[in-house]
């Protein structure tokens, strides 16, 4: 495996980095991977971590639920069951935060929540590199989804794009967000979902937090990262909304992982009871598990700030 190094923070340059984590592969390789903290900004990040070529090694696995659809174990279909809650939830905040009526969704998986946007007459899109998953999402929408941004028409531009628990994937965080921008229409709108490690259940689980989800998420934010990500990029942060249904999902994961050992049943009640928490503790210092960010491009806003940004902590999360 190679293994590459990060030289300076992707959001304030800084180059002195400390140790915050080591956290273990619980998805594909079982391997340990640091996590370390810019001691300018506080911004987390995976590091050392795979090179490209190497990183798509660890997204095979039967176990990764958003390009495969689940199998049938016991947290599979929780997860499916809450999935099929939050879809209809998705779909309103995009009607009430966006103009138009055409769509983008980048790491679409299986294509569930385009499904959802189509059958409101949406013109949808989408781009997922799996082609496991792809094949799903097309089969499922019966649309053309392309397996690269670079795939799209030219000249292609969109009212609304959504990034469901997908940044933290992304090796190249400024200018993946650079691209983004040049896809939004004028005054259009991009959803951005991300994990939060300042949430109760993060600070709970630590190391086996899922959230952490290593190799594969290389990026772990906070509120004011977030924001300052944004910013630096043209888009400005100004919405927060919380994902409760995620601090049960990704603790029940975490519980899997910190005593795989322990039943199901008591995984459950376990996990039911800090998500709980983590929801309760959150309504009064607003760190949820997961929140939603919506995001204008600043230069193409008619009013105050860019964006609206729905700030949601990818999987393990409800894509």
């Amino acid at each position: 495996m190679i293994l590459t190094s990060l030289l300076n923070c992707p959001i304030c340059d800084g180059a002195d980095f400390r140790p915050h984590l080591i956290c273990i592969d619980h998805t594909v390789s079982h391997e340990n991977f640091t996590l370390k903290t810019c001691s300018q900004c506080q911004f987390v990040f995976t590091d050392p971590r795979p090179d490209n070529t190497a990183l798509s090694n660890y997204y095979l696995s039967d176990n990764y639920i958003s390009h495969t659809g689940g199998k049938n174990t016991f947290i599979d279909k929780l997860y499916l069951m809450a999935r099929k809650m939050t879809l209809r939830w998705k779909r309103k905040l995009i009607e009430n935060n966006s103009d138009g009526d055409n769509i983008l969704d980048i790491g679409c998986g299986t294509g569930e929540f385009l499904k959802e946007m189509q059958t409101r007459e949406w013109k949808i899109s989408g781009v997922e590199p799996s082609s496991t998953a792809r094949a799903s999402a097309e089969k499922r929408t019966g649309t053309e989804i392309h397996q690269l941004l670079s795939d799209l028409p030219a000249a292609k531009t969109f009212s609304a794009i959504t990034l469901w628990h997908v940044l933290e994937h992304l090796p190249d965080l400024n200018q993946s967000l650079q691209t983004l921008q040049c896809l939004l229409k004028e005054s259009g709108t991009i959803f951005i979902a991300v994990h939060n490690l300042r949430s109760y259940d993060a600070q709970y689980y630590k190391s086996f937090w899922a959230g952490y989800d290593v190799p594969r998420h290389l990026w772990h934010f906070n509120k004011e990262n977030m924001k300052a990500l944004l910013e630096k990029n043209g888009f400005r942060l100004t919405t927060i909304v919380p994902m409760q249904l995620d601090s049960f999902y990704v603790s029940l994961l975490s519980e899997s992982y910190k005593d795989p050992e322990k039943s199901k049943f008591l995984h459950l009640i376990t996990a039911s009871l800090v998500g709980f928490q983590s929801n309760r503790a959150a309504s009064k210092s607003t760190e949820y598990a997961a929140s939603f960010s919506v995001a204008l491009d600043v230069s193409a806003a008619a009013t105050f700030g860019s964006s609206l940004t729905l700030l949601t902590l990818r999987t393990p999360g409800l894509k």
